[in-house]
C-alpha cells in the first residue's frame, strides 16, 4: 500500500475510535442526554483528536509523502464520517444497554 491509502486507512479507524471515545465522554462526564452542549463538546473532541494526530502522522510520514498538504487533508471525509456514525451507534448501544 502507498503511504496515502495506509493514512487514508488510519484515519478511518481513528475516526471509529474516536466515535467510541466521545460516545462514551458524552454518556457519562458530559451529562447522559445529549443536547447541544454535549455536541458542540463531542465535536471539539474530534477535532482535537484529529489535530494531535496529525502532528503526530506528519512526523511518520513526512518523508513519504510528496505534498506535505497531503498529510492534513488526506481521510479528512471519512475521519468524520466514521466518527460521527460510530459516535449516535455507540451512544445509543450505551443508552440502551447502560
Amino acid at each position: 500500500m502507498t503511504p496515502i491509502v495506509q493514512l487514508y486507512w488510519l484515519r478511518a479507524l481513528l475516526g471509529i475510535v474516536t466515535g467510541s471515545i466521545t460516545a462514551a465522554l458524552a454518556h457519562f462526564v458530559f451529562g447522559g442526554a445529549i443536547g447541544f452542549t454535549s455536541l458542540i463538546n463531542c465535536i471539539s473532541v474530534a477535532i482535537l483528536i484529529y489535530l494531535i494526530t496529525y502532528y503526530i502522522l506528519r512526523g511518520v510520514f513526512k518523508s513519504k509523502v510528496e505534498q506535505q498538504s497531503k498529510i492534513l487533508s488526506t481521510g479528512i471525509g471519512i475521519y468524520f464520517f466514521a466518527w460521527i456514525a460510530f459516535l449516535v451507534i455507540f451512544y445509543t448501544a450505551m443508552q440502551i444497554y447502560l
